[in-house]
């Protein structure tokens, strides 16, 4: 019990020595006895009392004792606290651990020597359909029965990736997979959902073939006619025949690149100025002098001017895109029939709505959600006689959008077509032209 203890026991005894010698030896024996059994049963109750609270972890409160008793329960107090502040600090790194993995966007498993699951994350569930507390402790390739996936585990070349299609829980997931061997043979296997990457690649890939065939076209006629040119002796009307063809060819092309420029514009800058002012009427009103130039009074125009407000943003954008709406509907209305062009305020939206109303050949529905998709035609053949390059209503999407914009198609076949793009009040200023009413 300490050198305090021994002192007392000590002097204890001197006591009980000179009680025997001066008064009474059996009383001596009988304290001595009592003392000391008092001394053990006090030692055996602080025994308990302190097993008592490890057990129950209850070892912060004060406790009241006498002699070395008192700085013992002193010294477990101060010394828990400090553990107790360890171990919540550890526990809230743990945590806020755990979040982070939880927030990525990864799946992540950790597997053990036999490959069997010890955790996966809550992204498990969108990319291999696991539920992380029932799946604990399976083994991996029992929930992933995928023949490509358990001949990788089996190879365990964990160098490579593995590519697998059809997951998630709508089966429409492309995932990349890994395994990083850590600690003492165990793996952690990480899952990255590239469906929009590869996606994107195919677009890439479809986006040059469709470049080239786009541009093979028109340079194998060019060179068809120069060489027809150089190689035969060619009257001038005949001279002159081709060479309008060839120069309606370069002007198909330069069309082409002219666009394909606008649009790598338009993809680097997400959102239109906020400092320039489009004199919305004034353009539709140039615009309608291109499309009878172009009608050659092949149709009739309608044009109705009812709201006076004004786009805030680019110029030549809503140039482009109010110009290719009003060319296609040009290009797919047949002689005789009618267009109408409409700049009108939309009460209930908040908004003002440009439109362009045909009765052409119409969209058959199925084709409406891809007409926006570059290169995508409902009709090739037609498409290419009419000089089409199938990337304007791409660029009128993309104007739309950066100027907070949205388009909208209604469409029935032999009937005509709707093209509308809404701007919303953000993207307005009010004008002062006159409501204009030309049929």
């Amino acid at each position: 019990m300490g050198i305090k203890l021994l002192y007392i026991l000590g002097a204890i005894a001197a006591l009980a020595y000179l009680w025997e010698v001066f008064i009474s030896s059996t009383t001596t024996t009988v304290f001595v006895i009592v003392i000391f059994a008092l001394l053990t049963l006090y030692n055996i109750w602080n025994e308990d009392r302190i097993l008592r609270l490890i057990l129950e972890d209850d070892l912060i409160a004060k406790r009241s004792s006498f002699w070395d008793w008192q700085k013992i329960y002193q010294l477990v107090q101060s010394k828990t606290k400090v553990w107790r502040q360890e171990t919540l600090k550890s526990e809230t790194q743990y945590d806020k651990f755990l979040q982070a993995i939880q927030a990525s966007p990864n799946g992540l498993i950790m597997l053990d020597e036999v490959d069997h699951i010890e955790w996966c994350n809550q992204m498990c569930r969108s990319h291999f359909r696991l539920e992380p507390n029932r799946d604990v402790r399976q083994p991996v390739t029992y929930l992933l029965r995928y023949p490509s996936f358990i001949d990788y585990m089996n190879k365990a070349d964990f160098n490579k990736t593995l590519n697998l299609e059809g997951m998630g829980i709508k089966g429409d997931l492309n995932l990349l997979l890994q395994v990083f061997p850590y600690g003492e043979n165990k793996k952690l296997l990480l899952s990255q959902d590239v469906t929009l990457f590869r996606k994107n690649e195919a677009m890439r890939q479809d986006f040059v073939a469709n470049v080239s065939h786009e541009l093979r076209t028109p340079l194998t006629v060019l060179n068809g006619f120069l060489e027809t040119i150089s190689e035969l002796k060619l009257s001038k009307g005949e001279e002159r025949k081709y060479i309008n063809l060839m120069s309606l060819q370069s002007k198909r092309m330069l069309t082409l690149v002219e666009e394909l420029l606008m649009l790598t514009r338009l993809d680097s800058s997400p959102e239109a100025s906020l400092n320039t002012i489009v004199k919305t009427n004034d353009l539709i009103i140039r615009l309608v002098d291109d499309a009878k130039n172009l009608s050659l009074g092949r149709h009739h125009f309608q044009i109705l001017i009812t709201s006076t407000n004004n786009i805030v943003g680019e110029e030549n954008e809503i140039f482009s895109a109010f110009s290719n709406l009003i060319t296609n509907a040009v290009r797919y209305t047949p002689e005789g029939g009618t267009i109408t062009l409409k700049w009108a305020d939309i009460l209930e939206k908040d908004a003002t709505q440009f439109s362009v109303t045909d009765t052409g050949i119409g969209i058959a529905e199925e084709h409406i959600p891809r007409i926006t998709e570059r290169f995508y035609r409902v009709d090739r053949s037609r498409s290419r006689d009419t000089g089409g390059t199938g990337l304007g209503l791409a660029i009128v999407k993309h104007v739309a959008s950066r100027h907070e914009g949205q388009l909208e198609v209604k469409s029935a076949l032999a009937v005509g077509s709707t093209f509308s793009l809404t701007f919303p009040k953000g993207r307005l200023v009010p004008g002062i032209t006159l409501e204009i009413n030309e049929g």
